[in-house]
Order: structure tokens, then sequence, then C-alpha cells
């Protein structure tokens, strides 16, 4: 079994590689921590509610040496709806196309039947390199960080997946993330950078705000609503007439839930929840653009929008 620590040999190639690394596991196994700690700032949404991310967020690494390119994929699970399939079908379509995989699994959690779903579709890929990423290492000792690691050992050679490496890491506290990007890169392909200098995600700025409000939402409505809410950005436009030195950016956007009755769960009495949300959406929006915005939110119903063919392809799935 090969553990890698930060004191393991680097690797001392000169040529420049370039190419695709995505991120597995069951729901909230640290996936997107992990892409945002990888990137160094926040690309992907996080929450501590599982089935967050939905959309393939692309966070890119620059070295001088390499550019990784991290897909973000939803957590894949057993699906209840049709919204569930969907997700299911983006998970396996994206594994098929990336250079290397690095399955996600918590230390502070055993192995369950979730992690063996996936790691039995993984063991069904066999060209695509795995590494195992043990996260949330900062939860627990190192006697149940090192049974942990035993167990990872033993799925890979009971399912017969060959983990190029396995590595523990924490996302939260910085500890090994720069390893596991020197770790990944030797995995992909020689080429040029696929992206300019600069550039942390390829995904549409409307789509980043959209989830930063869809995880402000999430906060505080706990287990009511944790896939219930969709969040569409209708117009993202500069105001008129501003001077050149004092830019505002006005931002229509609609929050979906499926039922009226959830209506007054994101409102909150006297608007008050609703008005938190938009102000902890706005600070975000407005450290990742740059610019001061004006937000306006609106609650609306889309009936059973996950079960709704018609529904998901207006809500973007």
């Amino acid at each position: 079994m090969s553990v890698r620590t930060q004191s393991s040999e680097q690797s001392t190639e000169a040529v420049h590689r370039a190419g695709f690394a995505c991120f597995v596991g069951r729901p909230n196994a640290g996936k997107s921590t992990l892409t945002n700690a990888l990137v160094g700032q926040k690309v992907a949404i996080t929450s501590n509610r599982p089935q967050t991310t939905r959309h393939t967020v692309r966070g890119i690494v620059h070295r001088p040496d390499a550019q990784l390119i991290l897909v973000d994929t939803p957590g894949l699970h057993k699906p209840r709806t049709l919204l569930g399939e969907r997700l299911n079908d983006v998970v396996r379509t994206t594994w098929a196309e990336v250079d290397v995989i690095g399955f996600c699994l918590p230390a502070d959690q055993k192995i369950g039947p979730g992690d063996r779903f996936i790691a039995k579709e993984l063991a069904d890929i066999k060209r695509t390199p795995k590494i195992a990423v043990v996260t949330k290492t900062d939860l627990v000792d190192s006697k149940a960080l090192a049974e942990q690691l035993i167990a990872v050992d033993r799925l890979g050679k009971e399912l017969g997946i060959d983990w190029k490496e396995i590595v523990p890491v924490s996302a939260t506290a910085n500890k090994q993330v720069d390893l596991l990007a020197d770790l990944l890169i030797p995995l992909l392909p020689e080429g040029p950078a696929l992206y300019p200098e600069g550039d942390l995600t390829d995904e549409p700025e409307q789509v980043m705000v959209a989830e930063l409000i869809r995880e402000a939402a999430l906060e505080g409505v706990r287990d009511e609503l944790p896939h219930s809410i969709a969040v569409v950005v209708e117009e993202m436009l500069p105001r008129p007439d501003r001077p050149k030195d004092k830019p505002l950016l006005d931002i229509h956007a609609n929050v979906y839930i499926e039922r009226p009755s959830q209506k007054g769960i994101i409102i909150g009495p006297r608007g008050k929840r609703l008005k938190e949300v938009g102000i902890k959406s706005r600070r975000q929006i407005e450290a990742l653009l740059g610019t001061p915005v004006y937000l306006d939110l609106h609650v609306k119903v889309a009936k059973d929008w996950q079960r709704d063919p018609k529904q998901l392809r207006k809500l973007g799935f």
C-alpha cells in the first residue's frame, strides 16, 4: 500500500502537462471543499447538506509546469427522482472523459454501502488512473486515520482497483493539499495550457452567482428543503448612468421551491430569512465579481420541479 505524506519525493520532470481530474465520492465527502482548496479560491459551492453540487464546475490550478483542471461532479447516489437520474448520468459521462479520478472517502466515517456502490462503478472504468483521497483528516486521531487508510487499501484490492496513491488530506486545515496536486499532475498528459493564466473556472458568472445565492438559501433550512431549492439569475446588467468610479451591477434572481408551503420557510417571519440570504450572498457575489451589487431576490413556486422534465429544462438541468 502506497500512502503519501508531504515528505515523499517530488517529481523533477521538466515537461509541461495539462489535463482533467475529477473528484468522486458519495454526497458530502468533501469534494467541493477540496476543489476550492486546490484552486485557492471559492469556485464550487459547499454546504453541510449532502447533494449540494448540481453543475460541473471546473476549477483550474495553474503551476509553472502544469495546468490541472478539476471537474467537480455531483455525488453519485441511488436516484429517487428524474433530477437524481440526470445527475448520475452527468457523473458517469464525466468519469469517462477525465485523465485521472480522485475517489474521496471521509476519514471520520467508516466505509459504507454508498462508498462501495461508487467503488464498484469505478472498478468498471479500467483505463483511467485512480487516486484514493481520504478527506477530513482534521476530524480524527492518527489511530482512526491509519485504520481508514488500511480499509481503503483493502477496498481497492477486493474490487480489483489499483490505487495509484492513497493520500490523506484536510482541505479545511490545508494539510497535504499541495501534495495531492503534486500526485495528480504526473498522471496528466503532456501538452500546453488549456486555459489562460489567471482563469480559475470556466463556469459562466451567471451560474456562479446563482450557486452562491443557492448556497446562502440552503443555510439554516437544515433538513426541510435540501434539494427543493433552485436559483435562476434572470438578469445581470451594469446600472446605466453610473460614474465610472462608482459602478453598480443590478442582479435579478428567482429562488424556486417546489410547493407553496415552502415559501414561508425561505422568506421567514416578516421576510427576515430572505433578507439574510440576500445580504450573505451579495457579499460573496461582490467578492467574486469585484464590483458593488444590487441584488433583487424573489421566491417562486415551480411545482415538483425535480420530477418534471419541462421544469428541469427551464431551471437549467
